[in-house]
C-alpha cells in the first residue's frame, strides 16, 4: 500500500517543480526545473522550448544542445516534445551528500545565434536509504562502580537522505539498568547517549546485551540497528586526559603519502592495565578512513592517500583515548589542506567552425569555448590570449565562455589557413599553461582575375614553318584555387586580309599554346597582331588579356628571276651587239634580276659562270653590267657564248643562270657579211636553208628600216604640232606630273633603236631579227587618252586639250641621262669599284630598295610608253616581246634601259619640289662605239 502513495507523492514533487520552474523563470530571469530523484530514465523534466519561447520542432532547426559543466550528462532533450528529460537515474546522495538543497546546473546552447541560456534542476530527495550504523555491533564497558546517571556516548547511525527522510529517532530495547538519551549536536547531528539506570554488579551479570535502532521521518520509515555488548569491569578510577582539547594541523595538498600530521597525546594516572592508553577513531566516514591513519599505541595521525583541495578543503575528525579498564576520553582533530597550483587550466570547446569564406566580414564568430581551472583564488584564475598576429580576437561571453571571432577581412592568398593557438594561463606560483589548437582553413572567392607575367610578347615565327606547328605558349596565372583558378584561353576575334583570325592562328584552351594553322609567307604579310584572353571559371568568372605581335621572319625560300634578258618563248636565243671597236670596258648589255625575299636574302651578286672565250668579258658583281675586258681582236670569233650565274646571300644561297650570245661584229652587215664567210658543214640541206634564212634576213631589214623612217617622219610632224600647241598657250596647262612615265618630271620622247641577232654559228639553223623601233613620245593624260594606242593613230592634242582643261604640261626633262656617278643603287659608281661590298646596314639597304621600287614602278605604269607597249620599262622594243612586268611582283630592283649606260632614278628637282630643267627628252651616246 505504500507504494502507489509514494507514486501520488512523486506526481505531486513534479507538479510543484513544474510550478516552481515557471515562477522562477518568471523573477530570476533564469530556468529552474526540479525533478526527484532515482527516476527512471526519460522522465519529464521540464518543458525547454515553451520556456525559451519555442516550438518544438524548431529545437533541432536552430540547434538546441546542452552544454554540460565538467559532469556526465544527467539529462537529455526530446527533440519531439521539446521537453527535458532524465538520461539515467540520479542519485541524488552521490551528487550532493547531504546538502539541504542539491542543485544541478548546466548551459542551454542555441548555436544559430551562439546564445546560451543557463538552467537549474534541483534533484528533490526521496526516503531511498535507511539510518545505518558504522559497526554492526559496538562495546562499552562499564566499571562497577559506577554511579547511576553516567551517560556512555554510543555511536551514531548515518542515513544519506536529507530532511523529514534523513534520522530522526534513536530506539534503546527494554532494559532495566540502562536507558536511551538523544543529544543534538550543533550540525543538526543526533547523537545517543546510553544512560545508566541502575548500579552494576559484575559478579551478578559481567555482560548485558542491548539492541540500539535508528529510525529516519520516512513515508513508509526506514530503520537499522545495531547489536550493544556492555562489560562490567573492576573500578577504574582514572580515565585518560588528552593534552589538548582540539588538535589542528595545516598541511598542503601535496604531502606525500605516508607523511606524519600529527600526534595525539593522553595520559592515564592509572597503573599497570588500567593506565594503559590506546588510541581510535570516534566518529569518522570511510572516507576518512581510507585517506588517514592512526597509530593506536603511538597516538600519531598520518596520510594513507594523497590529499587534493578541490575534493576537500578540511577533514574533522575525533580521536578517542582509552585505557585497559576502559575508561576513555575524546578530543578533536581539525585537518586544513592548502590549496596549491596543481591544476592546469582547461578548456572546452563548445562549438568551432573548420572553414570560412575569405570575404567573412569581421565579427564572425568561429568558436566557442569555456575556461576552468579546478583550483582556487588565484591559482584558479584563468586568462586566454591568441597571438596578436593574428586577423582575431577574444571576446567574453557569460560565465566563463569565450567566443572567438574575426578582427579583420581575410584573404586567402596572402594564407590559406590558420593554426590559432589558445593559450589559457592562470594566476598561481608558479602559473600553469595550457595550449588549445584551432585549425582554421580559409575558403577561396573569386576575387582575383587571371594575369600575365608580362603585358605584351613579341613572337619571331620563321616563314614556311609547319602548319599545325607550336609556336608560343602563354602563361597566366590566378592566386585563387580550385575552379576559381581554372584557366581558359581564348583568342579575340579579328580579320587579316578579309580572313578571320582563327584561320591563321589557334589556341589550345586548357594549356595556352599558340598552333599555326596555315604556312606563313613573309612575302604575304609581315606581322599578326593578337590578343590572347584567360578566363577563370570562378562565379562570376573574372579575366585578363595580354597582347602578342608576331612577326614572320623573312627565309631564303626564293631563288632569283631574272629579269633581262628574257628566256625566248619560241626557243631562240637573243643575241647581244659588241662592237669590235669596243674598248675595255664597253657595256655590252646587263642582267636584270630581282628576288621576292627581303634583306639579306634579296642581295645579289652576278658571277661568269662559264665563257666562250675567257677573258674578253666581265661581269659587275653588284650591277650585273657585262662589258668588255679588253679590246676586241679579229680573231676573236663573231658568236661568244656567256653563262652568267645570279645568286643571293641566304643561307643556304640560292642562285639562278642565264646564257647570253654575243655577236661581235660592228653593224648587221657585218654580221650578214661575216655569217657568210663561217665555214658550214658540206650540207647541201643545211646550206640550203642558210641561204634562205639570209634572203629572209635581208628582206624584213629593208621593210623593217623603210616602216622606220616614215614611222619616224609622222612622230618629228606630231612633235612639231604639239609645240605649235604648246606656244599658243593651249597645251597641257596644269597636267600632274604623276600622269607622265619616266623619272622626275620626264615628258619628253625617247626615241631608240635596238637590234636582236639570235645567230647559232656553226650551225645550219641560224636566226635573224630585224631592228624593231622603239619610241617614245610625249605622254598625255591617262584619264583622257588611256585608249588611244600611240603606234596605230595620230594623237590629236586639241581634242585632249578640251577633256582636260586644268592639265597643264611640265617642261621636258633635260637629265634623261645620266653620267656613271649619278646613277643610284648598286648599278651606279658611288657604291664602289666591281668588287665593293653591298650595304651593311637594314636602312641602307631599304632605302636603296625603296628608291628602285619608285623607278619600277613608274616604269611599270600602264598609262605610259616609254618606248613600247605599256609595263614594258622601254625593254620590249629592243630586246623582244617576251619582257614585261604585267605579273611582276612588286620587286626591289634597279631599272636599267638596255643600249644606254643610263639608268633611271629620280631627279633632284622632284624630290625638292623644283620644276625638272628644260631638255630634247632624248640622248643618245655619240661617237662610233655604239651602233645606232
Amino acid at each position: 500500500m505504500a507504494a502507489p502513495k509514494r507514486g501520488r507523492d512523486y506526481r505531486g514533487f513534479i507538479l510543484l517543480s513544474i510550478l516552481l520552474g515557471t515562477h522562477s523563470e518568471a523573477w530570476a530571469g533564469h530556468i529552474l526545473y526540479s525533478v526527484l530523484e532515482e527516476t527512471d530514465k526519460g522522465s519529464f523534466v521540464g518543458n525547454i522550448a515553451k520556456s525559451l519561447g519555442l516550438e518544438a520542432q524548431e529545437l533541432a532547426e536552430r540547434g538546441v544542445r546542452i552544454v554540460p559543466r565538467g559532469r556526465s550528462q544527467l539529462f537529455a532533450l526530446n527533440p519531439r516534445s521539446g521537453s527535458l528529460v532524465t538520461a539515467g537515474r540520479i542519485d541524488r546522495e552521490e551528487l550532493c551528500a547531504q546538502s539541504a538543497r542539491c542543485l544541478v546546473s548546466f548551459n542551454i546552447l542555441m548555436e544559430d545565434k551562439m546564445n546560451l541560456y543557463p538552467i537549474e534542476v534541483e534533484i528533490v530527495d526521496i526516503n531511498d536509504n535507511a539510518p545505518r550504523f558504522l559497526t554492526e555491533e559496538m562495546n562499552v564497558k562499564i566499571m562497577e562502580n559506577t554511579a547511576p546517571g553516567v551517560r556512555f556516548p554510543l555511536k551514531e547511525a548515518r542515513d544519506p537522505d536529507v530532511g523529514t527522510n534523513s534520522l530522526q529517532s534513536y530506539q534503546l530495547s527494554p532494559n532495566r539498568h540502562f536507558s536511551l538519551v538523544v543529544q543534538t549536536g550543533d550540525d543538526g547531528t543526533k547523537y545517543p547517549e546510553l544512560v545508566l539506570e541502575q548500579v552494576l554488579d559484575r559478579e551478578e551479570e559481567a555482560v548485558h546485551h542491548l539492541l540500539l535502532t535508528a529510525s529516519d521521518g520516512g513515508d513508509p520509515p526506514l530503520s537499522g540497528t545495531a547489536r550493544i555488548q556492555v562489560a562490567v569491569v573492576d573500578v577504574n578510577d582514572h580515565a585518560p586526559v588528552f593534552s589538548l582539547p582540539l588538535y589542528q594541523v595545516t598541511v598542503p595538498e601535496n604531502v606525500p603519502v605516508g607523511t606524519r600530521l600529527l600526534t595525539v597525546s593522553a595520559v592515564d594516572l592509572d597503573e599497570g592495565v588500567n593506565g594503559e592508553v590506546t588510541y581510535s577513531f570516534w566518529k569518522i566516514t570511510p572516507k576518512i578512513l581510507q585517506i588517514f591513519q592512526l597509530n593506536s599505541h603511538t597516538g600519531e595521525l598520518s596520510t594513507l592517500e594523497g590529499l587534493d583541495y578541490e575534493e576537500s578543503s578540511y577533514y574533522e575528525m575525533e580521536v578517542q583515548a582509552q585505557d585497559g579498564p576502559g575508561s576513555m576520553t575524546r578530543t578533536k582533530v581539525l585537518i586544513t589542506i592548502l590549496d596549491i597550483n596543481d591544476n592546469a587550466p582547461e578548456v572546452t570547446i563548445t562549438s568551432v567552425s573548420s572553414s570560412i569564406p575569405e570575404d567573412t566580414p569581421p565579427g564572425t564568430v568561429i568558436a566557442l569555448f569555456y575556461l576552468q581551472d579546478r583550483d582556487s583564488g588565484k591559482n584558479g584564475e584563468v586568462t586566454c590570449t591568441i597571438s596578436e598576429n593574428l586577423p582575431f580576437k577574444l571576446e567574453r561571453s557569460i560565465d566563463n565562455y569565450y567566443r572567438l571571432v574575426t578582427e579583420k577581412i581575410l584573404d586567402r592568398e596572402i594564407l590559406s589557413g590558420y593554426n590559432i593557438t589558445l593559450k589559457t594561463t592562470d594566476g598561481g606560483t608558479p602559473p600553469l599553461s595550457t595550449e588549445t589548437h584551432i585549425s582554421l582553413r580559409v575558403a577561396d572567392t573569386n576575387d582575383n582575375p587571371p594575369s600575365f607575367p608580362h603585358s605584351s610578347y613579341s613572337v619571331y615565327v620563321p616563314e614556311n614553318n609547319p602548319r599545325g606547328a607550336s609556336i608560343f605558349s602563354v602563361n597566366a596565372h590566378d592566386p585563387d584555387s580550385n575552379e576559381n583558378a581554372h584557366i581558359t584561353y581564348s583568342l579575340e576575334e579579328d580579320t587579316i586580309h578579309g580572313a578571320p583570325l582563327s584561320s591563321y592562328v589557334s589556341i589550345n584552351s586548357d594549356t595556352g599554346v599558340l598552333y599555326a594553322l596555315h604556312s606563313f609567307d613573309y612575302e604575304h604579310f609581315h606581322d599578326l597582331q593578337l590578343s590572347v584572353t584567360a578566363h577563370d571559371s570562378g562565379d562570376p568568372p573574372l579575366s585578363g588579356n595580354v597582347s602578342l605581335s608576331l612577326f614572320i621572319l623573312d627565309q631564303n625560300d626564293n631563288a632569283p628571276e631574272i629579269l633581262y634578258p628574257a628566256i625566248p618563248t619560241d626557243g631562240s636565243t637573243g643575241v647581244e651587239l659588241a662592237p669590235r671597236s669596243a674598248e675595255p670596258g664597253y657595256l655590252v648589255t646587263k642582267v636584270v634580276a630581282v628576288d621576292r625575299d627581303s634583306g639579306q636574302n634579296a642581295w645579289l651578286s652576278y658571277r661568269l659562270l662559264k665563257a666562250s672565250e675567257p677573258g674578253l668579258f666581265l661581269v659587275g658583281l653588284h650591277t650585273g653590267e657585262v662589258r668588255t675586258a679588253r679590246a676586241l681582236l679579229d680573231r676573236d670569233s663573231l658568236k661568244q657564248s656567256l653563262v652568267v650565274a645570279v645568286q643571293d646571300h641566304g643561307q643556304p644561297p640560292l642562285s639562278a643562270t642565264v646564257t647570253l650570245t654575243v655577236a661581235v661584229a660592228d653593224s648587221i652587215p657585218d654580221v650578214l657579211e661575216e655569217l657568210g664567210s663561217l665555214e658550214v658543214p658540206h650540207n647541201s640541206d643545211a646550206s640550203g636553208l642558210t641561204l634562205y634564212l639570209v634572203v629572209a634576213v635581208t628582206v624584213v631589214s629593208c621593210v623593217f628600216l623603210a616602216f622606220v623612217i616614215v614611222l619616224l617622219a609622222l612622230r618629228l610632224r606630231r612633235w612639231h604640232e604639239s609645240r605649235l600647241l604648246q606656244a599658243s598657250g593651249g597645251g597641257l596647262v596644269g597636267m600632274p606630273a604623276s600622269h607622265f612615265v619616266g623619272m622626275d618630271g620626264v615628258r619628253a620622247f625617247l626615241q631608240t633603236y635596238s637590234h636582236e641577232v639570235s645567230l647559232t654559228a656553226d650551225s645550219w639553223k641560224s636566226h635573224l631579227i630585224f631592228p624593231q623601233p622603239n619610241y617614245a613620245d610625249t605622254l598625255i593624260s591617262q584619264e583622257s587618252c588611256e585608249k588611244i594606242d600611240p603606234m596605230s593613230a595620230p594623237i590629236d592634242f586639241h581634242k585632249c586639250n578640251d577633256e582636260a582643261q586644268s592639265i597643264q604640261q611640265a617642261p621636258p626633262n633635260t637629265d634623261w641621262r645620266f653620267s656613271q656617278a649619278q646613277r643610284p643603287g648598286t648599278s651606279g659608281s658611288q657604291n664602289g669599284d666591281e668588287t665593293g661590298t653591298w650595304p651593311n646596314n637594314q636602312f641602307d639597304t631599304e632605302m636603296l630598295q625603296a628608291m628602285i621600287l619608285a623607278s619600277a614602278s613608274e616604269a611599270a605604269d600602264g598609262s605610259s610608253t616609254l618606248g613600247g607597249g605599256a609595263g614594258t620599262m622601254g625593254l620590249s622594243a629592243r630586246y623582244g616581246p617576251q619582257f614585261t612586268l604585267q605579273h611582276v611582283p612588286d620587286y626591289r630592283q634597279n631599272v636599267y634601259i638596255p643600249g644606254s649606260n643610263a639608268t633611271l632614278t629620280n631627279a633632284a628637282g622632284k624630290r625638292d619640289g623644283k620644276a625638272p630643267a628644260g631638255g630634247n627628252g632624248n640622248k643618245k651616246k655619240s661617237g662610233k662605239k655604239e651602233k645606232k
